[in-house]
């Protein structure tokens, strides 16, 4: 049995749609009734669905960040004092980098350290500043002999300085060839000086 004859209707009359019978009515309302509701829901609510999910999308982004604010806000006073111990240890450093005045004095100090330790200074060349983002690297390349115990306490005491002074790329070699008691030992000493704009000396 076909659907048309399940709902009553033997013949179908396109110019006389009102002749059918009432569950042909019916069928052909629902019919209706869904394509109306189909492009209806396609021409007007399917866009401002889709927006309205972006907004709750939006919402939940805001809620987070409305989240992560009041949590910041929360612990601003500890960040201030955060801030306040960081600035404080920023300046102590910056008071142990020397001034232009007081390179000279770094010198003067790190050949007091080496004649202090009986070492034999070859060598002392202040080579051009190294511009950095926030700083001035001073470059300073020395030459020294002496004995093995000597050279350490050189080091040690450059370390101990009360400025900041960073030893690199050095080298120990025999000062006599077969005779290890007294030794040479090239070394690049290093300083630096504050510079907000990373200039050059």
């Amino acid at each position: 049995m076909s659907v048309w004859a399940w709902l009553g209707v033997v013949s179908l009359d396109r110019e006389n749609i009102g002749a059918l019978p009432a569950m042909g009515k019916a069928a052909v309302g629902l019919l209706l009734a869904l394509l109306v509701l189909a492009v209806g829901y396609g021409v007007f609510l399917a866009v401002p669905l889709v927006q309205l999910d972006q907004r709750r999308a939006e919402e939940v982004a805001l809620k987070q960040q409305f989240a992560a604010k009041a949590l910041q806000g929360a612990n601003l006073e500890r960040y201030q004092e955060q801030l306040q111990v960081m600035a404080t240890d920023f300046a102590v450093l910056v008071g142990q980098l020397p001034s232009d005045s007081e390179i000279p004095g770094v010198l003067e100090d790190i050949t007091r350290v080496g004649l202090g330790n009986g070492l034999v200074f070859e060598a002392f060349k202040v080579q051009p500043g190294v511009p950095r983002p926030f700083y001035l690297e001073l470059p300073i390349r020395i030459t020294l002999s002496g004995a093995y115990h000597d050279l350490a306490a050189f080091v040690s005491g450059v370390a101990s300085l009360p400025r900041i002074i960073t030893l690199h790329d050095f080298e120990i070699e025999p000062l006599e060839p077969g005779n290890g008691s007294r030794l040479r030992m090239s070394i690049q000493a290093r300083t630096y000086r504050y510079s907000d704009r990373g200039e050059s000396s």
